[in-house]
């Protein structure tokens, strides 16, 4: 709904977009509850929210003068719609342009990607700040920035020259794949696993490789990469909602149609001569989801792939996982060696993982109570219910390793 009345009313209006959205679902809660459901939703909700931004526009003193201008282009862009709404395609097409506002050449990159998480797909500024390892006064001061630039623009339009979307295409892969990251593993919800993140980011990436500008290798690794991990989605958590290790996962609850598609998907992302870190990490996501038991697993080969993705992604999140890897692949202590050298390790000095990770090389090589200290360092560090269990039952191994 914001993507259609940014198209609309131009990207100069998107907090008017975003409250007019509001007030409309408000109302909804409340007719529908009363009346029913209209025989069109979409349509209804459009209508609403639409008309609400118009009495906006024309009781707000500082847009009585384009007005007329404004009249004039709902006429050209509405037409007919009202009588026979098509919104499903139009909605699509408009996320799709609104992707691509977003990384307007006047914002930088680290502006660029919280917008779309914020605007596209509805991260609070806390989630942005967790998934961009920043602080929230960071986040905050971007999305000003970015409301200030489009406030400034006065711009009505929001198309993006078919010429422009190649130099915007990297904020885009990298929003679709925070979005996906946040649903695999959720930093602020009540549970660790959202899987209706992980498919909102697949839907929007499927969008994406449907666009001729759109249809390249990294759009299809991503696809590769999110197919892969989706499909252990059902083996991730157990009733409760706790974590379950890869190692324990019960593997015949994978979903092999989804991953047959991933193989697909990495396929076709191979088909010109481009090596993007998105294809390194479908390549590792495809290497775990193929494995038939966790001890088949190529470790080696793993990480091997993760020496090559740190090449280009020099990030603490891909170190801690490389460190990870080289434990699996060579023994605890050298894993304990790789957690040592990681760059910049303060920002992840409140990710839980990284204590955890620690904590389970200590109690593979002996060290149980240096282990039972890195878990209980984890264990205050967690974001969720799901997490506390998780590592409950980790520190519950330093004392009963049977358990």
């Amino acid at each position: 709904m914001v993507s259609y009345l940014t198209r609309l009313f131009g990207m100069g209006r998107l907090e008017l977009a975003e409250d007019v959205v509001q007030d409309a679902l408000c109302q909804a809660l409340e007719a529908w509850s009363l009346q029913g459901l209209p025989d069109n939703p979409s349509a209804w909700l459009m209508r609403v929210a639409r008309n609400r931004a118009i009495d906006r526009i024309r009781r707000d003193g500082q847009f009585r003068d384009v007005a007329p201008e404004l009249t004039t282009l709902l006429k050209q862009r509405e037409g007919h719609a009202e009588e026979q709404p098509d919104f499903d395609k139009a909605i699509q097409d408009d996320q799709l342009r609104l992707m691509f506002a977003c990384c307007h050449p006047s914002l930088s990159p680290e502006v660029q990607v919280p917008l779309i998480l914020k605007t596209l797909c509805g991260f609070s500024v806390a989630e942005i700040a967790s998934a961009l390892l920043a602080s929230d006064d960071s986040i905050e001061k971007r999305l000003g920035r970015a409301r200030r630039l489009f406030r400034e623009s006065g711009s009505f339009e929001t198309d993006t020259d078919a010429a422009e979307i190649p130099g915007r295409l990297d904020a885009v892969y990298q929003a679709v794949y925070l979005l996906f990251n946040e649903g695999y593993h959720a930093s602020q919800s009540e549970w660790t696993v959202r899987e209706d993140l992980c498919y909102e980011a697949m839907r929007l990436t499927l969008l994406l490789s449907e666009h001729p500008q759109g249809a390249r290798p990294r759009t299809f690794a991503l696809l590769a990469l999110f197919c892969c991990h989706a499909a252990r989605l059902p083996g991730r958590v157990d009733e409760e909602g706790c974590l379950i290790e890869l190692e324990h996962q019960d593997r015949s609850r994978w979903d092999r149609e989804l991953i047959g598609q991933g193989f697909q998907f990495l396929a076709r992302s191979a088909a010109e001569n481009e090596l993007s870190e998105y294809h390194l990490e479908a390549a590792i996501a495809a290497l775990h989801s193929g494995a038939e038991t966790y001890e088949k697993t190529d470790w080696s080969r793993i990480q091997e792939l993760y020496n090559l993705l740190y090449e280009r992604k020099p990030t603490p999140i891909v170190a801690l996982n490389r460190a990870i890897a080289t434990g699996q692949a060579r023994g605890p202590e050298n894993g304990l060696a790789e957690l040592d050298t990681i760059p910049d390790l303060p920002k992840l000095k409140s990710y839980p993982f990284y204590s955890a990770a620690r904590g389970e090389f200590l109690r593979r090589a002996g060290r149980p109570e240096d282990a039972h200290a890195c878990f209980e360092t984890a264990l205050s560090l967690a974001r969720n219910p799901s997490e506390v269990q998780f590592l409950e039952r980790k520190l519950r191994t330093c004392v009963a390793p049977d358990l």
